[in-house]
C-alpha cells in the first residue's frame, strides 16, 4: 500500500509480492523523492495492519487544501462480503485485507469512502489505484465508466446513503470488476510475482507522458491482453480457474462524471 501527498509516500510492504519495487517505481512516476518513501523496515508503525492502514488513510486527507493531489495505492488481497445496509447495487461490500485481517477483520469499502472520499474539499483531487481482487468499487464512488457504452453508469447507493465528496473529486482505477479476481504475474519482470495491473500501469505511464483517461484504460487493457497471451500464470489452480487466461477488466470509477476522451490523466 502506498499513500501519497505532494511530497511523501508511505509504503508498507505488500502481503505477497514485490510492493517495494512497485511503490518505488510509482513514487518515481509521482515525482516523490526516494528519501521520502518509507516502508515497514522503518518500524512497526509502517506495518500494514488494520489499525495502521486506517490511521494512514486519515493522515492522507487531514489538512488537505484546494490544489492538493492525493494518491492512495494498494496492492494486496481483496475480498467481498454480503451487504446488510442496502447500499450496494450488487449486494456485496468490497474489502481490502490488512496483514492481520484474520484477527482484526477486513477494511470495508464503506469505511474507505467515509475516511478518504467524504472529507475531500473543493479543489482537492484524490486518485486511488487498487490492485486487488474484487476491487472495482472499493471506494464506493457514485459513477462507474462503462467502456462498452462509453457512458457513466449510476453506482449510487440504493439506500440513498451519502457517498459523495465535500466538493473535491475522487477517481479510482481498479484492477478488476467487483466479481472478478486480479492476478499476480511474473510476465513483466521474468522473476518476481507482482500485480498484473500495477505493472501494466507502470509500463503505460513510463512510455506515455500525456494520456487521457480513455487512452490510459485502453493501453492497460491491451497490456493485460499481452499477459493473457503469455505463459504468465504459474499456478495450476489458476490455470484451471482461468482456463489459461487472466479474467480481469480494469475499472474506472469517479465521484463525478467527466469526458474520458478529453480529461488528461494527471497525478
Amino acid at each position: 500500500m502506498s499513500l501519497g501527498r505532494p511530497t511523501h509516500i508511505l509504503r508498507p510492504s505488500k502481503v505477497i509480492g514485490a510492493i517495494k519495487t512497485d511503490g518505488d517505481r510509482l513514487g518515481s512516476i509521482f515525482g516523490v523523492r526516494e528519501s521520502s518513501i518509507v516502508g515497514e523496515e522503518e518500524g512497526p508503525a509502517f506495518c500494514p495492519t488494520k489499525k495502521n492502514i486506517q490511521e494512514a488513510l486519515k493522515w492522507l486527507v487531514e489538512g488537505s487544501e484546494s490544489g492538493d493531489s492525493l494518491v492512495f495505492y494498494f496492492s494486496g488481497h481483496g475480498l467481498r462480503q454480503p451487504d446488510f445496509n442496502n447500499d450496494e447495487r450488487d449486494g456485496f461490500d468490497e474489502t481490502i485485507c490488512p496483514v492481520d485481517f484474520v484477527q482484526e477483520g477486513m477494511i470495508l469499502d464503506n469505511d474507505i469512502n467515509s475516511t478518504i472520499v467524504r472529507p475531500l474539499k473543493k479543489g482537492v483531487t484524490l486518485h486511488a489505484i487498487v490492485d486487488a481482487c474484487h476491487s472495482g468499487t472499493i471506494l464506493d464512488l457514485e459513477y462507474i465508466y462503462n467502456p462498452k457504452t462509453s457512458k457513466w453508469d449510476d453506482n449510487s447507493a440504493p439506500s440513498k446513503a451519502q457517498k459523495s465528496t465535500s466538493g473535491g473529486i475522487a477517481i479510482s482505477i481498479s484492477a478488476c470488476e467487483d466479481d472478478q479476481m486480479a492476478a499476480d504475474t511474473s510476465y513483466f519482470t521474468g522473476q518476481e510475482m507482482a500485480g498484473a495491473m500495477t505493472y501494466a500501469l507502470i509500463q503505460t505511464l513510463d512510455r506515455n507522458k500525456k494520456l487521457t483517461y480513455q487512452s490510459l484504460l485502453n493501453i492497460i487493457h491491451e497490456t493485460l491482453e499481452q499477459v493473457n497471451s503469455g505463459s504468465c500464470l504459474k499456478s495450476k489452480l489458476l490455470h484451471k480457474l482461468f482456463h489459461h487466461r487472466i479474467i480481469q477488466d480494469p475499472l474506472l470509477s469517479s465521484s463525478e462524471a467527466f469526458d474520458v476522451d478529453k480529461k488528461e490523466f494527471i497525478l
